[in-house]
């Protein structure tokens, strides 16, 4: 989290004042912080269950989010925001997503390159053409063909659109806007990956991930 939060200030980008929330902060912290809560912002770091983080794994951090059920209906906030840390060679498992539509931004650093398929009806890799938009370009590749974004250039991954992605060069930030964001209903994985795998604590936490919400902040849930 801390080498995290340098990368991030170091590209001129900087979080919200609740990324710094400590445990003790939260006790004081009540209904007011419930959207907070509920639509999962904060810290989220993640090896997807294969526990090589280096290799397979990414760093998240949920800076705005609706829900579903405001999508649904049309009201209140209908999009996301995240910013991400990809390090070098460090993968993001094959996946797609049912009912989000992204944009993938390199914020700065290295390269970001993406591999893109699309979707079968049945959930497997197409051989077909994938049609993309890149910074509001069309481009048509081949399917399986990689994309390299450098900082500042962006793609518009569709649903249904199967994706993995890893740094080159050296460390890239990375900036997500999509529409709500749901990880634990509207993540497609081409192979078997854990969202929220569990974190072995050998030390007490500097901030809660957004995963310990549901554990540590009960009262805030029911307020």
């Amino acid at each position: 989290m801390q080498s995290a939060d340098a990368f991030i200030r170091m590209n001129g980008f900087h979080l919200p004042p609740f990324s710094y929330w400590t445990p003790s902060d939260w006790v004081s912290k009540g209904p007011e912080a419930r959207e907070i809560v509920e639509n999962q912002l904060g810290w989220d770091i993640t090896d997807f269950g294969q526990g090589d983080f280096r290799q397979i794994g990414l760093f998240l951090f949920t800076i705005r989010n609706g829900t579903l059920k405001e999508l649904k209906k049309g009201i209140g906030k209908n999009y996301a925001e995240k910013i991400m840390i990809v390090e070098v060679g460090q993968r993001t498992p094959m996946h797609f997503h049912w009912a989000k539509t992204e944009d993938i931004i390199n914020r700065g650093g290295g390269r970001l390159v993406i591999q893109l398929y699309n979707s079968t009806a049945d959930g497997q890799l197409a051989d077909t053409d994938v049609n993309i938009s890149m910074d509001g370009v069309r481009h048509t590749v081949k399917a399986g063909d990689v994309v390299t974004l450098s900082p500042g250039e962006s793609i518009t991954l569709p649903t249904g659109c199967y994706h993995e992605f890893w740094g080159d060069e050296s460390r890239v930030l990375v900036g997500e806007v999509s529409a709500v964001n749901d990880d634990n209903v509207d993540n497609r994985f081409y192979k078997t990956a854990g969202r929220f795998p569990l974190v072995e604590e050998d030390q007490p936490p500097l901030y809660y991930l957004t995963s310990d919400y549901q554990q540590h902040l009960s009262w805030i849930f029911k307020g």
